[in-house]
């Protein structure tokens, strides 16, 4: 049922839903449902006295929502500065205080890194050794007449060298690791002097 009536004389009947929207030549239109033409238009449900009881939106464009997923990216993030801010002002009293956890945190990684060499150096010289009685055999050996590498040496050969590439990747790690803690707190101290008000 699709009514085009002034906006006193369209009631709910009791039990049913009312619909009231606003075409875009202006004329005011009622109806039990919506028909496909308006379905994109803002409309309001009204109960028996006429009297609007809930507003369903005008399906957005394209652009509208865009500009929605944009806003609340925005809001995310100013919600999550604004908890990181509370955090900071929370943990710290001074900026001498981040400087000590910062450097605190710097010493864990570089002593990892200087274990990580020394034992580097080890494998290095034991794979230095393989590679030296290695070079008897064959494939080795430029000796056509060498025998073949025995199956454990050349185990060996192989385990020592992935061992060292794991342990390089580490070190890599650890050392960018490293660098982007002293960013993090760098941009920690920058914030809270900001929040301070100590630039």
């Amino acid at each position: 049922m699709l009514l085009c009536l002034t906006a006193g004389t369209a009631v709910a009947q009791q039990g049913h839903k009312l619909y009231r929207w606003v075409d875009k030549q202006g004329t005011v239109h009622y109806g039990d449902s919506i028909p496909a033409e308006y379905a994109e238009l803002e409309r309001q449900v009204v109960n028996e006295h006429g009297i609007t009881v809930d507003v369903m939106q005008a399906k957005k464009t394209e652009e509208e929502l865009a500009e929605e997923r944009r806003l609340a990216e925005i809001k995310k993030e100013i919600e999550l500065q604004r908890r990181a801010d509370q955090a900071l002002l929370a943990t710290y009293l001074t900026v001498d205080e981040i400087i000590m956890h910062r450097d605190r945190r710097v010493e864990l990684f570089q002593a990892q890194a200087r274990v990580t060499e020394l034992y580097l150096k080890n494998l290095q010289r034991r794979f230095d050794s393989l590679r030296e009685e290695a070079s008897h055999y064959r494939p080795y050996s430029d000796d056509p007449n060498a025998p073949m590498i025995e199956t454990d040496l050349a185990e060996d050969l192989a385990s020592t060298r992935e061992t060292i590439e794991r342990h390089q990747a580490n070190l890599r790690r650890f050392r960018q690791d490293e660098q982007n803690i002293v960013a993090r707190f760098d941009g920690d101290i920058d914030r809270f002097k900001e929040l301070k008000g100590l630039n």
